[in-house]
């Protein structure tokens, strides 16, 4: 059984987390709650949806809450809709592959359905292993009813996926399958550990225990892999620009690591040798505007509707003596660019609705993936920010640009996702890679390292599941056949901002199903952002 490494707290700084349950979830959750007793306040509400959020927000109005814990669509809810951070458990790629199985005993035929998004790789796993599966995605409760109420008439007998699907199921006369094991519930309760950590930091209680506890970076240059000219030239840069106090603006296409390289520059600098001196990250592009201001800068006391009672310190705080790291600083709001102007040239940061000024010391590294010189000829970057944040700058090559670390990198992604797995590699998995290197090597990676990885973790669990199944170009292609569809010389020598010709007249849901639901790779193939990639997706 997995623990958190955490020391057991006085239960007056113990963090106070909730988790939000209905069925079997509740059951699960509260199961786990136990082990958990030592190190947080956990407390289950048997509640979901709109009573769950009205629930909450009557309780923080004079109570604490560090975090929430839920799962599925109830977590997705919930999430858009309450002020305190909202874990949401997910079921692991071993919690699908052993609901199958026990859904296979029950039936050959068998629906799963999820919120929102598919799972294109069971496609692969049905054919593979003889299944025949109905995916169907829901967005509401009678959504999910009249999805399993088709599935019953098309007769499936057996449905696989979260509570409110089980629950519905069972209703109609089907037998169900949850999907969520205690390891994966486990996972999440320590993501809400961590994250209720981080929250205490920010009003004051354990400062120095919670830095050294949960703040630190935790990649380093021996996680930069690959003998490449290229990467010898990064982990030299990384080291060099570890020594200055400068800021740095990294650049790269997505998946190409650079929140790993912004981590090994911490780890290098002396703001963390000795010291372990906090590491944040934060992507720009993923909070609205409104939230993105308060979770920087910090707000005091009644700043805003739903504001935290007796104020709220802001990233920039909590980083003190260490690095920030901004992800996607392409996506910052021009009103949130002029205040962070301010605060690289003054060290100082007001928070929102305050007025007195609270000096810090922090490294700033920013990262994009987009050309910010011509958002800037576009007017959506300031100019004076740019030159204030790219003091220092590395550009990271992309996967394709070095070819010859790709076998290097499958074959420890590889045995990193059957280890997680529980799985043993092939004694001769080496050679089986370099059979397959060829066929990698075409591939034009639009994911990057991001999507290799993916990729690892997809053929790891069939491995796992057939462990006498040898590693060849043929399993390769068939559990991934979009390494025979885009090759190196597909690539399209266009700006990244610009969509190759041939890709224009593919929809934003085949191209999302063709790379396994991984939304940055979708959307960087297509030479889109995500979030233009997300209104297609909507528009249908």
């Amino acid at each position: 059984m997995r623990r958190p490494s955490h020391p057991p707290l006085d239960h007056r700084d113990k963090p106070v987390i909730w988790t939000v349950s209905v069925s079997r979830l509740f059951d699960l959750f509260r199961d786990i709650t136990l082990e958990y007793d030592d190190l947080a306040a956990i407390e289950p509400i048997n509640l979901g949806f709109d009573d769950a959020v009205r629930h909450i927000r009557e309780r923080m109005a004079t109570e604490r809450c560090d975090a929430v814990i839920a799962a599925g669509s109830n977590g997705a809810y919930l999430k858009g809709r309450l002020s305190v951070p909202v874990i949401i458990a997910k079921a692991s790629g071993y919690d699908v592959m052993q609901a199958l199985a026990r859904a296979r005993r029950i039936s050959p035929q068998i629906g799963v359905v999820t919120y929102q998004d598919p799972m294109p790789e069971l496609a692969e796993f049905a054919a593979t292993f003889g299944f025949q599966i109905f995916q169907r995605t829901y967005a509401t409760e009678e959504d999910a009813r009249a999805q399993i109420n088709e599935l019953k008439a098309a007769g499936v007998k057996a449905v696989v996926g979260a509570g409110l699907v089980t629950d519905l199921a069972e209703e109609a006369g089907l037998a169900a399958v949850f999907v969520y094991s205690a390891t994966s519930i486990r996972r999440a309760f320590d993501d809400a550990l961590e994250l209720a950590r981080l929250t205490q930091l920010e009003s004051g209680r354990s400062r120095r225990t919670v830095v050294a506890d949960t703040l630190r970076a935790r990649h380093g240059l021996h996680d930069l892999r690959g003998d490449s000219e290229a990467m010898e030239a990064l982990r030299q840069s990384v080291v060099l620009f570890a020594r200055s106090p400068a800021t740095v603006l990294i650049q790269g296409e997505t998946g190409s690591g650079k929140e790993l390289v912004a981590q090994a520059i911490h780890r290098e600098s002396p703001r963390s040798l000795g010291a372990n001196r906090p590491f944040i990250a934060i992507n720009c592009g993923a909070i609205a505007e409104s939230l993105l201001e308060s979770e920087l800068f910090g707000h005091e006391d009644g700043a805003f509707t739903g504001a935290r009672r007796g104020g709220h310190a802001g990233l920039f705080e909590a980083a003190n003596h260490g690095t920030l790291f901004l992800d996607e600083i392409g996506e910052m709001p021009l009103a949130l660019q002029t205040r962070l102007l301010r605060v690289l040239e003054e060290r100082e940061v007001v928070r929102v609705g305050g007025t007195r000024p609270i000096a810090i010391n922090v490294r700033i590294i920013s990262a994009t993936h987009c050309d910010l010189e011509q958002r800037i000829r576009e007017g959506r970057f300031r100019a004076d920010l740019f030159y204030r944040l790219a003091v220092l700058r590395l550009h990271l090559p992309a996967l394709r640009e070095r070819a010859g670390d790709i076998p290097g990198l499958a074959e420890w992604s590889l045995k990193n996702a059957l280890a997680a797995l529980g799985a043993r590699p092939h004694p001769n998995l080496h050679a089986e890679v370099q059979a397959c290197a060829p066929l990698l090597r075409r591939y034009a990676w639009p994911g990057n390292v991001r999507e290799l990885r993916n990729l690892a973790e997809r053929l790891a669990l069939f491995l796992a599941a057939e462990p006498l199944q040898a590693l060849t170009p043929a399993f390769v292609l068939g559990v991934a056949p979009e390494l025979a569809q885009d090759t190196v010389a597909a690539v399209a020598p266009a700006a990244p901002a610009a969509i190759a010709p041939h890709r224009q007249d593919e929809s934003a849901s085949a191209v999302l199903a063709r790379f396994g639901g991984r939304r940055d790779a979708a959307a960087s193939y297509l030479g889109i952002s995500r979030t233009t990639l997300w209104r297609r997706l909507r528009s249908g």
